[in-house]
């Protein structure tokens, strides 16, 4: 045990040089400093210095005003990146390790270089190649070059101040490598860009085509292009364009049309785009048989067929032959002939084209009816505004009628066998061109049928406002959709019916009743007939004023407001109104209650009355003043043996005050004269008990009620002039 203290020195000794370690080792680095700071790239700053002992890592910062990017790196040097092109940054950069970070470096300046013009190339022809680009911020220049991308043959290099830059007299279907890059004032060049671009290929050449006639096929072939990919053959035409795409060089085009001059042309084609397109080769083909026949009755007993003319084409002859065994010819270097027809009859038609090669193939053989005779004795029958319905006598060699109404792009048609027809969905107010056409399966209408003029009814017309900001006038207001036409406004309602009658777009109607219901409907007349009413539009007039209103003063500051009942009212809300403010009550009853009432003020009276919509009446009444406001200080003294004083303080100087006591001997009263606050009572007789009120008066002289009462005795004994002895007060009855 005696060893002990001795142990305990050691253990603490250890401890101290263990905690100096310790604390040596969580020391932050020292500052390190920065040797350079370079740009190589556009987005980034490469920096060197010398290493700091202990240091595990270093933060870079590159600031740009408020703006900073910070990384970590763990060696010199280290490069900073995503910074904006051409930029003057801070650069700063901090030692790191367990203990911390050491403080920042002194700064230094670096800007970073250019950036790399952004390239778009293109091959406008087989030997060009256009570099362009979008200008770069700071840039004053800009070097391009361009060499085979297969090292084979010379660079070309320029420098320019535009954005863009042609290369001529290049390989055709030859891949280039073109880079570019931007400098600035110093001549510091930026970031480069790299692109490669081929130029297109040149046209095919030694081109030979044969023709099939038999099967309408050309086989044509041609020698190979340096660097295309692919070819197309184009047989071209002025109606269409046949095309064939191979890698090979030879290709068939199938589907050749007769009668048709074809351009055959090739083009050769790679990444970079298409060559020019060859001499064309002229290729002809035999005549087609004429086509789009139609045939059409000009006008009755005149039949005329055309059609379209045909390539190659030198005359043509059309055959006609009725169904009755007759059969006609004309010979014409037209695309149109006629002949004399008759209703009812079928004709079978062909056309043949004809050129130096020989006669086209047949083509389609077509049969035509002529139309059957239009109908006669139409007669329209009117139905309603929107309806008509039309009938007429059969006709020979109809099947079906059809109908139409016609009135600019409006058209209603109705197809039916029988010879009556119902036009509906028509207009109104409208004069429809209506024609009625024979029709049968084979042939078609009859177009020749001569049109007669329908006039519809008139339109319903469609109140849009019905005012009633003049009550009890209201005024009515319709679009008017008809021409020269009379419109006739209805109300309807519980209390009567009332109309006017106008030609504009609107009417009014006057004396409607308060508080009453409507429905507003109108109709349009004119030579036509009438329309159907319009929708109804509900109405309701304004709910009517009491006819008689009742102010009374409950109390000082309390008044109860009645009134008579008004029609159409479901609430009402009384308001009284002055200078000092408003008070108002809105009740389904007939009186309310209004407090906050400020004595000896005028006011001014309005009630609205609501209906159970809102619909609102404003009324207005007699001005009401409030009484007097009740007297303060109410004393009494003794003027003699039977003789009393009243004194009090007024509110207002002008108003009349009535002074009362109430007594076991009788009721005695005093009224000063204006603008005086007391009034004297002679003849009193003394050892009672009084109850003393003093109110004020109003216009009719009535005394008001509700002022408070004192009790007050008065003694027989004593001195005959003072003060009487005050015994306490209750409030009014």
């Amino acid at each position: 045990m005696a060893s002990t203290p001795g142990k305990w020195m050691s253990l603490i000794g250890v401890s101290l040089i263990c905690f100096k370690v310790i604390a040596s080792s969580n020391a932050a680095p020292e500052i390190p400093i920065i040797d350079q700071a370079y740009s190589k790239l556009s987005n980034s700053i490469t920096v060197e210095w010398a290493s700091v002992p202990g240091a595990t890592s270093y933060l870079l910062t590159a600031q740009d005003g408020e703006s900073f990017i910070e990384t970590i790196v763990t060696i010199s040097p280290g490069t900073v990146s995503g910074l904006k092109a051409a930029t003057t940054y801070k650069i700063t950069i901090r030692a790191v390790n367990a203990g911390g970070r050491s403080q920042a470096s002194p700064p230094k300046k670096a800007k970073t270089v250019l950036a790399a013009p952004v390239l778009d190339v293109s091959s406008p022809s087989s030997d060009t190649i256009l570099v362009q680009w979008e200008t770069v911020s700071m840039a004053v220049g800009f070097s391009v070059s361009i060499m085979r991308s297969n090292g084979l043959g010379r660079m070309w290099k320029e420098n320019t101040t535009n954005t863009s830059l042609t290369f001529t007299s290049l390989d055709a279907g030859t891949l280039y490598t073109i880079k570019a890059y931007a400098w600035n004032a110093n001549g510091i060049p930026g970031d480069d860009s790299t692109y490669n671009q081929r130029t297109s290929p040149h046209a095919p050449a030694d081109i030979q085509v044969s023709f099939d006639s038999g099967t309408q096929k050309a086989t044509v072939s041609w020698m190979p292009t340096e660097g295309a990919f692919s070819y197309t053959v184009t047989a071209s035409s002025e109606a269409s364009k046949l095309n064939c795409s191979t890698t090979s060089t030879s290709c068939t085009i199938s589907a050749l049309h007769c009668g048709t001059e074809y351009a055959l042309s090739i083009l050769a084609s790679n990444d970079a785009g298409s060559s020019h397109s060859t001499a064309t080769v002229n290729l002809k083909t035999v005549a087609c048989a004429p086509r789009s026949i139609s045939i059409q009755e000009d006008y009755p007993g005149h039949l005329s067929v055309s059609w379209s003319d045909v390539e190659l084409g030198d005359y043509y002859v059309a055959f006609v032959k009725s169904d009755d065994g007759l059969e006609v010819h004309c010979n014409t270097s037209l695309t149109q002939c006629s002949f004399p027809s008759d209703c009812g009859f079928t004709y079978f038609i062909s056309v043949f084209a004809y050129n130096q090669v020989g006669q086209s193939p047949l083509g389609d053989v077509f049969n035509y009816t002529t139309a059957p005779c239009c109908p006669s004795d139409i007669k329209p029958v009117f139905v309603s505004s929107d309806t008509t319905e039309l009938v007429w006598s059969p006709v020979r060699g109809a099947e079906m009628y059809e109908t139409k109404a016609v009135n600019g792009n409006h058209v209603i048609e109705c197809n039916d066998t029988a010879s009556a027809c119902t036009l509906s969905a028509l207009q109104c107010d409208t004069v429809y061109n209506v024609t009625v056409y024979s029709f049968s399966e084979i042939r078609g209408s009859n177009t020749s049928c001569a049109p007669q003029c329908v006039t519809t009814a008139p339109c319903s017309p469609e109140i849009k406002n019905v005012s009633k900001d003049t009550f009890p006038i209201i005024n009515v207001h319709w679009q008017a959709n008809n021409d020269e036409a009379t419109y006739i406004v209805t109300a309807r309602g519980e209390s009567g019916i009332y109309h006017c009658t106008s030609s504009g777009e609107f009417c009014m109607i006057a004396d409607l009743p308060c508080g009453s219901f409507f429905s507003i409907s109108a109709v349009a007349q004119t030579e036509a007939g009438q329309s159907l009413p319009s929708y109804s539009v509900p109405l309701e007039t304004v709910p009517c004023c009491p006819a008689d209103l009742r102010v009374i003063q409950v109390t000082q500051s309390v008044t109860n407001v009645s009134w008579t009942i008004g029609n159409g009212a479901q609430t009402y809300v009384t308001i009284l109104e002055s200078h000092k403010g408003q008070s108002k009550c809105h009740t389904p009853q007939n009186h309310c209650i209004l407090g906050c009432i400020s004595c000896g003020t005028n006011y001014t009276v309005a009630l609205k009355a609501v209906s159970a919509t809102g619909l609102t009446a404003f009324c207005t009444y007699q001005d009401y003043s409030s009484s007097a406001c009740c007297p303060l200080g109410v004393k009494l003294y003794r003027l003699g043996n039977n003789g009393i004083q009243i004194c009090w303080r007024a509110s207002v100087r002008s108003a009349n005050y009535r002074a009362e006591l109430y007594g076991s001997k009788g009721v005695f009263t005093c009224t000063p004269t204006s603008a005086l606050s007391y009034c004297d009572i002679t003849e009193i007789p003394c050892g009672d008990v009084y109850t003393v009120m003093v109110s004020p008066v109003d216009e009719t002289g009535s005394k008001l009620t509700f002022c408070p009462q004192k009790i007050y005795s008065v003694t027989c004994s004593g001195s005959s002039v003072g003060m009487v002895i005050f015994r306490g007060k209750r409030n009014a009855e």
